[in-house]
């Protein structure tokens, strides 16, 4: 049976490198989405270009036309709350959203965040990481919670940390997985095999012990 397709919305600060990596697999026939519209809190953010190209609605909610702090993310509920999305992704969007916006999205809402988490919640974690002497790094994909990427974990990719690495170049190694690994766990929405359940995420009805984890086939074990 056909499914229709995923409404998702995307929320970014930057280059949309990952909202991307959505587009060209949406194009490929890979992923079953409509991504409905794109939120930037930023309007110098490149990942803009990405969305118009695609014909994707775009709109920039940042602290001069929308507000600061509770104002700010009044407007992303009512510009979503117009959309009606099934998913909304956060793809390197910089902004710790609030309450009430977690709460009217709860269990519709997913973060993707550059580092094994539970370590290394918020920013520099490539240079956390090397601080640590961390002999690997990655990245998650969880719900969005009130907690600072807290929430329950849906999916992992991990790679190694070379003895010659710099932060620079973890990133740049880390990337091309972050976008295979973002591809992965949207498609788990679009069969309608995920969702956040009262004490972690359940997995086609069942706890999910462990984050999956993507492997060299792009696929989520």
């Amino acid at each position: 049976m056909n499914r229709q397709p995923l409404r998702v919305a995307v929320l970014i600060s930057g280059t949309g490198s990952n909202l991307k990596a959505l587009i060209d697999a949406r194009r490929a026939g890979k992923l079953n989405v409509d991504i409905v519209h794109l939120i930037s809190n930023r309007a110098d953010a490149g990942g803009l270009q990405h969305a118009r190209n695609a014909g994707i609605p775009v709109s920039v909610l940042d602290v001069q036309n929308a507000g600061k702090g509770a104002a700010l993310d009044r407007a992303i509920i009512r510009c979503l709350d117009g959309v009606q999305p099934d998913l909304v992704v956060l793809a390197g969007y910089m902004r710790i959203l609030g309450a009430d916006l977690v709460q009217h999205f709860a269990g519709r809402i997913i973060n993707l965040h550059p580092s094994l988490l539970p370590k290394y919640p918020g920013l520099d974690t490539y240079r956390r990481v090397l601080a640590a002497g961390d002999d690997e790094h990655g990245s998650s994909m969880h719900f969005v919670t009130e907690g600072l990427d807290d929430g329950p974990l849906i999916a992992q990719v991990r790679i190694p940390v070379h003895t010659d690495d710099t932060a620079a170049s973890l990133a740049a190694r880390l990337g091309p997985m972050e976008h295979r690994l973002i591809v992965a766990t949207v498609e788990l929405f679009t069969l309608h095999a995920v969702e956040m359940g009262p004490d972690g995420v359940l997995l086609d009805g069942k706890k999910l012990t462990n984050p999956l984890l993507l492997k060299e086939n792009g696929r989520l074990v």
